[in-house]
């Protein structure tokens, strides 16, 4: 009897384990079990996916173009910005009358001294000159009372290496050389716009300006010119002219083109260079290191887009979970099934999150390639160079997933409160 029990209870300890192994349910099974049910509606899991591969695209495809059409738009504006220093005479407020005044001078040599600092291309000095009150600037020599009145340009002067300076182009005829600035030559080179304006395209004919009604003769026009826009809309005459015709008291700027990258320094030794008793007297206004304008378009073109993402996204959410609610409906009968035969509602629950998932991880994945690709493409047709983060990617893979989870947690929720009686019965 004793030898019985004893092996009675050696078959059920040997036993006991089997069967245990045999109702546990593990990853591999939960898996299978939610990613069945994908692949077997293909044309629904295309129909399902396209609004999260619609929505994670145009959430990468927005910050790839907004970076890189930041980094044209940098590209192109501090093109000329980062290889621009300006010395100007520091403001200093009058005690009076709270005005400012011109603190310091820039010499008449500025260009020559500032020539010799590393990192110097070119220098040209640049003045604006005041005519007096009554006086204006005309391609006609008799002033007409019937005519209408209209803005005359403004009239700038400075030495003959102004365009390499600014980088402007001279389009028309050629600009003033050293021997008119040393002469005081009475030679003027007009703006494309004030050009226009004045009705002179040509200078092969010689035509004249008259400018305080003293003649100047036209030999070239310019555009361009970098950030000095105003100079393309006025009158460029040698400062040799400028001051024995206008007495021109001094220069209010020196324009200095430097290499890439040495702004901080130039501009550092260019007011000892021309004041070295008085380096205070002069301010340096060098590049900065980055430029605010592309940052600002940058997130302007990431609001707005982001914007149209975030719709196409939640149009994609609500597209996973209808479909995965769907597939709740259609199979009650198995998950009643699977309940009568021992799953747990939190397995149940798990197989459908787990298939929610895998959808938006999907949709996630082929989002976040066809956002790469349309900002490559439309880079390389527009002769750009592409700027993507791989991190965006990334993020828009596992952003599919989020998706997806948030998307089936109600359907799963639903599934698992299932009674198995209810179910079997066709409820």
């Amino acid at each position: 009897m004793r030898q019985r029990t004893a092996e009675t209870e050696n078959s059920v300890s040997t036993l006991t384990p089997a069967v245990k192994h045999a109702d546990r349910f593990t990853a591999q099974d939960l898996v299978a079990e939610a990613t069945a049910d994908i692949g077997a509606r293909p044309a629904r899991l295309v129909m399902t996916i396209l609004g999260t591969v619609l929505g994670i695209a145009s959430l990468v495809a927005t910050l790839g173009f907004a970076q890189t059409a930041a980094g044209q738009i940098a590209r192109q504006f501090d093109g000329v910005a980062a290889t621009q220093v300006q010395v100007t005479p520091a403001e200093a407020k009058s005690g009076k009358a709270s005005t400012t005044v011109a603190a310091g001078r820039l010499p008449w040599d500025s260009p020559d001294r500032v020539r010799l600092l590393a990192g110097v291309e070119s220098a040209a000095l640049l003045g604006e000159v005041e005519l007096a009150e009554g006086e204006t600037i005309t391609a006609v020599p008799v002033n007409d009372p019937s005519a209408p009145l209209v803005a005359p340009p403004k009239l700038f002067a400075t030495t003959p290496e102004l365009p390499e300076a600014v980088e402007g182009e001279v389009v028309t005829g050629r600009f003033f050389d050293q021997g008119h600035d040393e002469r005081g030559d009475r030679v003027a080179v007009l703006g494309r716009r004030a050009a226009e304006r004045m009705g002179i395209n040509r200078v092969d004919s010689q035509p004249s300006i008259f400018i305080a009604g003293v003649p100047y003769s036209v030999i070239g026009i310019v555009e361009g010119m970098g950030r000095r826009s105003e100079l393309v809309d006025g009158v460029i005459i040698p400062l040799g002219a400028a001051r024995s015709d206008f007495r021109l008291a001094a220069p209010s700027e020196l324009a200095i083109r430097i290499a890439l990258g040495a702004g901080p320094q130039v501009a550092e030794q260019a007011v000892i260079a021309l004041q070295p008793d008085d380096p205070d007297s002069l301010e340096a206004r060098s590049p900065a290191s980055s430029s605010d304008l592309s940052r600002d378009v940058q997130a302007d073109v990431n609001v707005v887009f982001l914007i149209l993402g975030v719709i196409a996204l939640l149009a994609g959410g609500l597209g996973i979970a209808n479909v995965t609610l769907l597939s709740v409906m259609e199979r009650i009968g198995e998950i009643g099934l699977r309940r009568a035969l021992g799953a747990t509602r939190r397995q149940i629950a798990a197989q459908f999150m787990v298939e929610s998932v895998v959808i938006g991880f999907i949709g996630g994945i082929i989002g976040s390639a066809l956002g790469v690709a349309a900002v490559i493409v439309v880079a390389a047709l527009q002769g750009w160079s592409p700027v993507t983060d791989p991190l965006v990617a990334i993020a828009g893979v596992l952003l599919g997933a989020l998706v997806g989870w948030a998307s089936g947690w109600y359907p799963a929720r639903r599934a698992a409160r299932i009674e198995p009686v209810a179910a079997l019965r066709g409820s």
